[in-house]
């Protein structure tokens, strides 16, 4: 493809701003753990929010999308649209009750609900798992993606792709280590606008280059390979058809009935957590969130769907996930390298939050806590850094296995599928103990590889693990002992959750309502007015059906009208 002297130059100083920002950082970072992983808990919501959305703006996911789109159509990028309805219980929900638990990982809770070695065992295999296996598999389909755009538009042959994801893991490393979450989060803020520029531009660039919405249209029915279903939103509906279970309508049932509440993050997920935890209050968590959600599943996914559609008439033969950087050649120099300078920004968000997160499950859940339990906060500086290292290095490693990006989604998708409801029941239900999550997350794992093994596509094996794992955790949780009474009443007082809690409640009557009611409700619908009228309604209007997109904006309007009347009542604000 090749790069003027201009984008060279436009690289370059993305490159020099971002470790500068690192080295501006690295003194306020090394202060103490909580600096390091939480920024003190200091953050207001506009740079939290922005910083979940940077961070799952990865240069993973404008190629994943456009295997889907390429693949099956707009309407499978429902395999993530469904985790709204799950984002928005983090939002006027957990992002409450994790800001008042005030732990330094979502791990450390399980201690704070759980007693006695299994909670510690628990603690600890969540903690190595996360970090490493599921932390690995992650970083590694990102590095592979950058690695990819770097092939397609430096020209870097196959057999030496060990030197383009070299560059990317020492790039991200040197900045990682150094600056912690603070300085995570500040380069978040321009990481997340140049992303956001680079894939509109593109977008643009990708239109012109064919003539305009009307062409594409026009072209797309032209390409032979293309099913009927490319631009539908949801998939088409063959209820009566003897082919039901093996349809797209069947996965697409699955995915918004049983997915979004059925897996690891049903309470808001790793890094997620993390930015709720470093909020500097209740509020700016739940607004944060809220502005994330918005920007996640609204804002960012059209301009790549865009470009997928193009490169599917323009690049018919091209391998799905070389498509999209492929697309970059119809942008004149400069803005080549502002494009490879918004991959750049997309990949290395992802990457230095999930070094970061991944290093803070080892050094609070398994070295601190088991390991070396008292030392000086510059010993655990140290080891952070070092451990953040090494994450890098393996996780690089493992991208050089890695082929397709959404097989690797989807394999590790269903790995935590049974442990949703349990995740969601803890905060709730006295009754679940440390067994009924070791339960779920084994029956999860165990399940799932040997459906993986036998073939099973991911709907079935979400219909399959979901009910097996919870008649698995239920049972595990009436043959065992339930938590002591003196263990529930102190996490009751610190979270005061509400929900079904009548015995603690009971020798706790001082203690307010908690945030379980039928305003939850209200703003939970009020939120999937807003994010998925958002998000059809402005996919209606590139598509030029403006009736549509009107209508389904007016839906955002008025549920965020709702949401804005109610957050200015809660306590939480005043």
């Amino acid at each position: 493809m090749g790069l003027a002297l201009i984008d060279w130059i436009i690289i370059g100083l993305y490159l020099a701003l971002s470790l500068g920002v690192g080295l501006y950082f690295t003194r306020q970072a090394g202060k103490d753990i909580r600096e390091y992983f939480l920024s003190g808990r200091k953050l207001p919501w506009w740079l939290l929010g922005t910083s979940m959305v940077a961070t799952t703006f990865g240069a993973d996911t404008p190629l994943a999308v456009t295997e889907y789109v390429r693949n099956e159509g707009i309407w499978r990028n429902w395999f993530w649209w469904n985790a709204a309805l799950g984002g928005l219980l983090s939002v006027f929900l957990f992002s409450r009750l994790w800001r008042r638990a005030e732990v330094l990982t979502d791990n450390e809770l399980i201690e704070l609900r759980y007693s006695g070695r299994p909670a510690a065992i628990l603690r600890a295999f969540k903690a190595g798992y996360f970090a490493t296996l599921y932390n690995f598999v992650v970083m590694g389909w990102v590095i592979q993606a950058m690695a990819t755009v770097l092939q397609v538009v430096l020209g870097i042959p196959r057999e030496m792709q060990w030197l383009s994801i070299a560059l990317c893991v020492v790039i991200s490393l040197v900045y990682t280590v150094l600056s912690g979450l603070w300085g995570v989060v500040a380069t978040d803020l321009f990481q997340f606008g140049l992303a956001m520029a680079g894939s509109i531009i593109l977008a643009i660039f990708s239109l012109k280059e064919i003539g305009g919405i009307g062409e594409l249209k026009i072209r797309l029915a032209e390409v032979s390979t293309v099913n009927d279903s490319t631009l539908y939103f949801l998939p088409p509906l063959d209820v009566g058809s003897s082919h039901f279970w093996t349809s797209p309508f069947f996965t697409f049932i699955i995915f918004i009935t049983v997915m979004w509440w059925a897996t690891h993050h049903a309470d808001g997920g790793g890094y997620i957590i993390q930015r709720m935890l470093a909020a500097k209050s209740e509020g700016h968590s739940l607004v944060g969130t809220l502005w994330f959600s918005v920007a996640h599943y609204a804002l960012r996914p059209w301009p790549w769907i865009i470009v997928a559609l193009v490169s599917l008439v323009t690049f018919p033969h091209h391998p799905a996930k070389e498509a999209y950087p492929a697309t970059i050649n119809f942008l004149p120099p400069g803005l080549r390298g502002l494009l490879v300078v918004s991959f750049l920004a997309a990949f290395m968000s992802t990457i230095v939050t999930h070094v970061n997160w991944g290093s803070s499950y080892f050094i609070n859940d398994i070295y601190k806590r088991f390991i070396v339990k008292e030392a000086s906060e510059r010993h655990y500086i140290l080891v952070s850094r070092i451990s953040g290292a090494v994450l890098m290095v393996i996780a690089g490693g493992v991208a050089t296995q890695m082929d397709s990006i959404t097989k690797a989604w989807e394999f590790l998708a269903p790995m935590a599928a049974g442990i949703g409801l349990v995740l969601i029941l803890r905060w709730f239900w006295w009754r679940i103990n440390a067994w009924s999550e070791i339960s779920a997350l084994i029956a999860s794992v165990v399940i799932n590889i040997l459906l993986e093994l036998m073939g099973v596509g991911i709907q079935y094996r979400f219909a399959l693990i979901v009910p097996s794992s919870i008649i698995i955790w239920v049972t595990v949780t009436f043959l065992t002992r339930p938590v002591p009474k003196e263990k529930l009443m102190e996490f009751y007082q610190k979270v005061r959750p509400g929900g079904f809690w009548r015995p603690i409640q009971k020798e706790l009557p001082h203690i307010k309502k908690g945030i379980i009611g039928w305003g939850l409700a209200v703003d939970w619908f009020s939120g999937v007015a807003l994010i998925y009228g958002t998000t059809f309604g402005i996919g209606e209007m590139v598509f030029q059906e403006y009736a549509q997109g009107l209508i389904l904006l007016g839906m955002a309007a008025l549920g965020a009208a709702v949401i804005s009347y109610r957050l200015t009542r809660k306590e939480a604000f005043q």
